[in-house]
């Protein structure tokens, strides 16, 4: 597969991005479809794309690593995350426009307004290492004051550990957002594709009955298992937290499970039937909160304080640049180098594929 620039990708995909505008009525299959590997899934941003920054301005200094949320967001600077975020959304789609780079990214439901677009937020919280209220605060504001996304269409949830929300009451909302704790955790059943074989896992209803329209992935950049998890846990595994995650730590099957999940049409979106192409992407954005990390975990507290944020749209590329260029290179956190690189073969991609052969674009 020749490299993808954004000039090549836009220009491949225009043709599907108008169709999209003059027939916006999709056709939703009775049947479940197989996410069909290399097919785009974000029509309007390069798939393959990572960008990150860093920046010491966006947390003070302490003599010691806070080892709570709380101690942790008497350190962060709103604004220079907010500014910076902006940064990595303009860089993601290559413009010097915040408001144009949003507008690109988050595209509007067929046959719904942005008013009556419902959005969920999945945030992780497992244990101490919560998302900080700045990059949740300017990723609410983005859909609210720029998209017009009404605030109480915006829900946030983690259906496994949502119940630990108590404990990270989110300051500088938009008046109106849902925090929804676990949203009633993942009760409903739903098919999962190979390379997992169980069939089927429990899902949260809402995304299986297709409640949620865009769905945006902020995710925690911490160690975990390293046998078949990769040693990490970042945009791919917070999705445990909308599928039963019981199978998803069995030393066997876990890394299959983590990489079929993340092909089904709850997580990516509608697929066209015969041809596996998503018709709407439903994850939309896929945000890493590194302003804090471990090399441990999921349990225990940060280890470093990289002051680091990171953004892409396809949540396998996002994991596997991360983890090889950040958290291998940059942290000396070498990740399960064979279940590293299933996350992007297992999609049809290796890393001669990426821009820069998979390094993280500095925004």
């Amino acid at each position: 597969m020749d490299k993808i620039t954004r000039r090549s990708f836009i220009k491949k995909t225009a043709v599907a991005t108008a169709g999209i505008s003059v027939f916006p009525m999709i056709f939703i299959p009775k049947a479940r479809a197989h996410w069909a590997p290399k097919t785009m899934v974000h029509p309007n941003v390069n798939n393959l794309r990572v960008v990150g920054i860093t920046d010491s301005s966006m947390t003070k200094s302490a003599k010691a690593i806070p080892q709570t949320w709380a101690d942790q967001e008497k350190l962060v600077n709103t604004k220079a995350v907010g500014e910076n975020i902006d940064k990595l959304a303009c860089g993601l789609v290559d413009t010097r426009n915040p408001d144009e780079a949003w507008r690109t990214i988050f595209i509007k439901p067929p046959r719904k307004s942005w008013s009556d677009t419902v959005v969920a937020i999945k945030t992780n919280c497992i244990s101490v290492q919560h998302t900080r209220s700045a990059v949740m605060a300017k990723t609410c504001h983005v859909l609210t004051d720029i998209i017009g996304i009404k605030s109480s269409n915006i829900h946030i949830y983690d259906a496994c550990h949502g119940h630990s929300m108590i404990g990270t009451p989110f300051s500088g909302l938009p008046e109106g957002v849902k925090i929804e704790n676990v949203w009633e955790g993942s009760t409903v059943t739903t098919p999962v594709p190979p390379p997992w074989d169980g069939g089927k896992s429990l899902c949260a209803k809402q995304l299986v009955t297709d409640f949620v329209d865009i769905l945006v992935n902020i995710s925690m950049c911490k160690g975990h298992m390293m046998t078949h998890l990769g040693g990490f846990t970042m945009a791919m595994k917070n999705h445990f937290g909308s599928f039963e995650p019981v199978w998803g730590h069995q030393p066997y099957t876990g890394l299959n499970y983590l990489i079929a999940i993340n092909k089904t049409p709850e997580i990516l979106g509608k697929m066209d039937d015969k041809t596996g192409k998503v018709l709407y992407p439903r994850q939309q954005l896929c945000l890493v909160d590194a302003l804090w990390a471990s090399e441990t975990g999921p349990d225990w507290g940060p280890t470093h304080q990289p002051n680091f944020l990171a953004m892409g749209v396809f949540s396998p590329v996002v994991d596997y640049v991360l983890a090889t260029e950040f958290r291998g290179k940059k942290m000396g956190w070498e990740p399960n180098k064979e279940a590293t690189r299933r996350m992007l073969s297992d999609f049809g991609y290796s890393a001669s594929d990426l821009p820069g052969g998979g390094k993280i674009i500095e925004a």
